[in-house]
């Protein structure tokens, strides 16, 4: 059976055989067994109904061995035997080209040299998940290529609701992940209903088909080492030779070395899986591969005597070089921490004093004695990290919940108000006041027809719109421009393509809509090859609410609401978004941020064009103007500028309060 008809046929006809677990790929670790005999009973009832009644007894037996194996029932059975990679548009069958564009997508997410754990259908983070299980896989790539332009498919945690009569400007698709009844929404809740096969944890950019590989972190990463390092250092001082140590090498965080060479430092970055080292190595995101302490120190003592611009990862746990470093009298200038502690205990950071087998299994065996052991390592973790602060160290949080799950550790962690963190989130700290509160996020676009010559053509037009631009942006935003010029013009050297032909710089809205329409006008005329699909991830402007992250410079108090990140996915998807998304959880946790996301086809047409120009114009300004509101100075600097330039634009904006006058307010009061 060829391609097109294995898409086509959605779950096969005849049941496949059973096939063996393929121990030469990375696995999700086992899950926490957590359910009843009946929930046991309900979660295997739950997965044979994507089947006929007369495979539910051989089925049934499998996927409970799955389930008391692993913790989840995947159905290893039904996973393709063809390739998983995004192949160009014209290779996958159907009616509707933005449907196509959407499985390419898919796929991409799905691919190996993508996904973190492939087979289980996880692109990144410990448990950020595409779909729950194959046959999840199966039914919705078959809709996709059965739809039409006038229809819309409903997607529920990873589960093919159906498809719905709707219209040409709808989505195509409308997904949701994991949007559980606030009392439902603790880690162990996601653990319970996960494995009954009713939700998922759909993270930023997995669970909406818009993951783009490495790339996209490595351009976030690369923008925030190298602001880091602007506020730490005098404006005489070089970045070359200064130390950046921080920790995780896969999933999304095996993007830092490659950052920390654009950005021109010498990166260390320890990763106690060694696979996934090694593979990050192979890959060439890491320069060197190191397992010897002694050796580690004596190669930085001789990077930062020769200011060498280099990446090292070191197979072991973070705190060994913390504690080696500083009796090593090393200075680390940048510090930060990328595990997925979102994740703490399910494989999202691993203690000290354990190897990363000892650690999976504990975790799944005995998660008691694991948890304890991580909280006891976080404690040391950040003594170690205090210790060097004291000497001159830049730390941040980068946003993964190291502060958060470190305080819930007893760790000392917290400022002298005994309420807030003695360090800031690389949010409050960069990206918040330099680029969020400007409408500066990360817009991003794959060509469609995965022709690396259509991406450098994309290089170049944007490239293009971004020094037109910079000739007469206000000052404030000059230098996001000039690094966001830099970036692009060095993209394509760096070689950051990781399956799609992909790209990712940070634009603010006027800027996202004259590099779209410029894409789609190279579409029309035949410039490019093909279409283009825009996206972006959630960690941007608007589409993430999240007080620890993303929102974590919001300081009126609404911070811990999730109001804008709704109405930018609702308001994205009725002003031309082809698929909208909206999730429970993402990089720092489960039930501790909501979060929304989009996919735009541009076929050349001219409905393009006034879809992206709709449609990018709100999902940037909607989050400039709630962050206006929150009386955010740069974010109400940036809403002026755009009310002048849009008169069709009307917000309400703050009438600024003086602290002092609420402080006479309550004197007065008091007396």
């Amino acid at each position: 059976m060829i391609f097109k008809e294995e898409i086509l046929q959605g779950i096969p006809t005849s049941l496949p055989p059973k096939v063996s677990y393929d121990k030469n790929i990375s696995h999700a670790p086992k899950r926490k067994d957590i359910l009843s005999e009946d929930e046991k009973k309900l979660a295997i009832k739950n997965a044979l109904r994507y089947f006929p009644v007369q495979w539910h007894v051989e089925l049934g037996k499998e996927f409970l061995e799955e389930l008391m194996l692993f913790g989840r029932i995947y159905m290893y059975r039904f996973r393709p035997t063809y390739e998983m990679y995004a192949r160009p548009i014209e290779a996958y069958p159907g009616n509707s080209l933005q449907a196509r564009s959407i499985m390419l997508m898919i796929q991409n997410n799905l691919d190996p040299q993508i996904a973190q754990h492939p087979h289980e259908l996880i692109t990144y983070g410990g448990n950020g998940a595409v779909f729950q299980n194959w046959a999840q896989y199966l039914i919705t790539m078959q809709y996709l290529a059965q739809m039409n332009d006038e229809q819309t498919l409903h997607m529920y945690s990873g589960h093919p609701m159906g498809l719905f009569p709707s219209s040409k400007d709808a989505p195509r698709v409308v997904i949701t992940n994991g949007m559980m009844i606030p009392n439902y929404s603790k880690p162990d809740d996601w653990e319970r209903f996960n494995a009954m096969g009713v939700t998922q944890y759909g993270q930023m950019t997995a669970g909406s088909y818009m993951y783009i590989g490495p790339q996209g972190i490595v351009h976030g990463t690369t923008i925030t080492v190298m602001n880091a390092f602007r506020k730490h250092l005098s404006k005489e001082d070089t970045i070359h030779g200064k130390v950046f140590l921080t920790s995780g090498l896969g999933g999304m965080s095996g993007a830092q070395p490659k950052a920390g060479n654009i950005a021109g430092c010498i990166t260390v970055c320890a990763e106690v899986n060694p696979a996934a080292a090694r593979k990050r190595h192979k890959q060439g995101w890491v320069d060197i591969l190191m397992e010897n302490m002694d050796d580690l120190i004596e190669r930085v003592q001789q990077a930062i005597k020769n200011k060498e611009i280099i990446a090292i990862a070191y197979i072991g746990n973070i705190i060994e070089i913390w504690e080696a470093f500083l009796d090593a009298n090393i200075y680390i200038s940048v510090g930060s921490d990328q595990t997925s502690l979102h994740n703490p205990w399910a494989g999202g950071y691993y203690p000290i004093g354990l190897s990363f087998e000892q650690s999976n299994k504990l975790m799944a065996e005995q998660p008691d004695v694991f948890k304890a052991q991580v909280q006891a390592s976080l404690v040391r973790h950040v003594d170690a990290i205090n210790a060097h602060v004291a000497r001159g160290t830049y730390f941040f949080d980068y946003g993964n919940a190291f502060l958060l799950e470190s305080s819930r550790a007893g760790a000392a962690v917290l400022a002298s108000n005994g309420i807030d963190f003695r360090y800031p989130s690389y949010v409050q700290d960069i990206l918040g006041p330099m680029c969020f509160d400007y409408g500066f996020g990360p817009f991003r676009w794959v060509c469609s027809t995965a022709d690396p010559e259509d991406l450098k053509t994309t290089d170049h037009i944007a490239l293009e719109v971004l020094q037109e631009l910079k000739k007469t942006a206000y000052p404030e935003i000059k230098q996001q421009l000039a690094d966001n010029i830099k970036w692009i013009e060095q993209a394509n050297q760096n070689k950051l393509v990781v399956g799609s032909q992909a790209r990712i710089l940070y634009a603010d809205a006027i800027g996202r809509i004259r590099i779209a329409k410029a894409f789609n006008l190279a579409v029309r005329n035949g410039q490019l090859k093909g279409p283009i699909i825009l996206g972006r991830d959630h960690h941007d402007v608007s589409g993430t609410d999240s007080p620890y992250r993303e929102t974590s410079n919001i300081y009126d108090g609404s911070k811990f609401t999730a109001d804008m990140a709704i109405h930018n996915v609702i308001g994205d998807s009725f002003r031309g978004a082809t698929w909208v998304s909206i999730h429970n959880g993402g990089g720092v946790g489960w039930g501790e941020v909501i979060n929304g996301g989009f996919g735009l086809l541009l076929d050349g047409s001219e409905d393009a064009d006034r879809k992206l120009e709709n449609m990018l114009f709100y999902d940037v300004n909607n989050g400039i103007a709630r962050r206006a509101w929150a009386q955010n100075d740069t974010a109400r600097q940036a809403i002026e500028v755009e009310l002048k330039r849009t008169t069709t634009l009307k917000v309400t904006l703050a009438n600024l309060v003086d602290t002092d006058t609420i402080n006479q307010i309550f004197k007065d009061y008091e007396n």
